[in-house]
């Protein structure tokens, strides 16, 4: 075995020895770490963010899916501490690197926060040490990107460090899946390296590891995961909008199709994609499938769709405003209630409920939000403020509500009481008996 020294860090893994550390504390990364931690590895986080930093060494959470009571307690035991001082990347057997990969402005990958943590690695890489990328990239990046840059050190990988890539798969928000309970997809460069990272994410998750033959198929696994949701989520969009025009409810025709024990998998319509990576991975397969020069059509077509939602929806918004009042958009009143990309979330990352306040304020409406979960957002460098509390003078006072992202914290009966109309993009108010100033999408 390379360096003689997969056996020693196996026992290391084992006894617990292992200190790891985690480069990225944000929605993926703090997560990670504190599972890391709770199996009894010293962890160390890394981020760039002095507010976070500040946030775990004093045990105060930010993020939805970590307990707060866990956080304060590994902090308080000395089992997990954060730092913006790179150079105790040195200091650790493990490195996950959990930071983003957003699109620049061209909608093309931006990999500048994996390459500069990866030259942080670099900077301080010594023999033995494991490193796992787990940022969503396109497939390639750990041996084409990743690696040469490690290996710029003078290391070599195989020999001197293991290099491995394992995908996040977390869901913010879901009640029921979170870090601890989802299945890690392990793909090394090189046995050992697979076989070391899968017995480290085993020791942290309970043996819940899938292990492929390289870091390409693990990074085109999550590709193949979001791409999957992104070309349903397409369909059923496009199936609502035409459910619209021949006067079908797509929600029931949705319910129907779900009672098939086979072959179908039920999604949903709305006013189209947000969040850190159903509405961004795509892009990255389309980066290196043009490399290849391969063309993915039904990827495409699917983007094409939901990113056409919010512009629908403000179609339909003046439409309901023309055909219910007379009214035009411009200088029409709308609320919009939930700006998040998804429910019950504090997170607007290419929410498309912001798109949609764009387009109305193009149109020259007079647009308000109402979030629970938030109280402003930055938008094009701007701050936009919400409405501090959902009462039903602030909702008679609008021509129309449009509910955009269905928190669980609204009491959509209280709105519909009180609102002259309101579009429904997400059949939150399925459960009311008194529709008439409701409307699907």
């Amino acid at each position: 075995m390379a360096y003689n020294n997969t056996e020693i860090l196996l026992k290391k893994i084992a006894d617990r020895q292992i200190r790891a550390g985690v480069i990225g504390l944000g929605y993926v990364g703090l997560p990670l770490a504190v599972e890391i931690a709770k199996a009894g590895f010293k962890t160390i986080g890394f981020d760039i963010n002095e507010k976070r930093i500040d946030s775990v060494n004093q045990g105060r959470n930010y993020i939805g899916d970590v307990v707060d009571s866990d956080l304060k307690m590994l902090v308080e035991k000395g089992m997990l501490a954060a730092t913006t001082d790179c150079s105790e990347i040195g200091e650790v057997d493990f490195a996950a690197i959990c930071v983003p990969t957003p699109l620049d402005a061209n909608r093309q990958p931006d990999i500048s926060h994996v390459e500069s943590s990866v030259k942080s690695i670099a900077e301080h890489l010594r023999k033995g040490m494991i490193v796992v990328l787990e940022s969503t990239t396109y497939p390639g990046t750990t041996e084409e990107v990743v690696k040469p840059i490690l290996e710029s050190s003078g290391l070599k990988c195989g020999e001197d460090f293991y290099l491995g890539f394992s995908p996040e798969r977390v869901d913010p928000g879901n009640a029921i899946y979170k870090t601890k309970n989802i299945t890690k997809v392990v793909g090394g460069l090189g046995d050992d390296a697979g076989f070391l990272i899968s017995a480290m994410y085993e020791a942290v998750l309970g043996n819940k590891v899938c292990r492929v033959s390289s870091p390409t198929v693990a990074e085109m696994t999550k590709m193949l995961e979001n791409s999957y949701r992104n070309v349903n989520i397409g369909l059923i969009n496009e199936f609502a909008v035409f459910c619209n025009k021949v006067g079908i409810d797509i929600w029931e025709v949705i319910e129907a199709a779900k009672t098939k024990p086979f072959g179908f998998a039920p999604f949903y319509p709305g006013p189209g994609l947000g969040g850190q990576c159903i509405p961004v991975d795509p892009h990255y397969l389309n980066y290196k499938a043009h490399a290849a020069d391969y063309k993915f059509s039904i990827i495409e077509a699917s983007i094409k769709i939901n990113n056409s939602m919010p512009e629908y929806c403000v179609k339909r918004i003046g439409e309901m405003l023309s055909r219910r009042f007379g009214k035009t958009l411009n200088g029409s009143r709308v609320l919009i209630l939930g700006v998040t990309y998804k429910q019950d979330i504090d997170d607007c990352s290419e929410s498309p409920a912001i798109k949609i306040i764009d387009k109305l304020h193009a149109e020259g409406a007079d647009t308000l939000f109402f979030d629970p979960y938030i109280s402003e957002f930055v938008h094009h460098g701007k701050v936009c403020y919400g409405e501090k509390e959902l009462t039903s003078e602030l909702i008679r006072s609008v021509d129309i509500a449009v509910i955009a992202t269905p928190h669980s914290k609204v009491d959509y009966g209280f709105v519909q009481r009180h609102a002259k109309a309101i579009l429904d993009t997400r059949n939150a108010t399925s459960h009311l008996a008194d529709r008439d100033n409701i409307e699907l999408l």
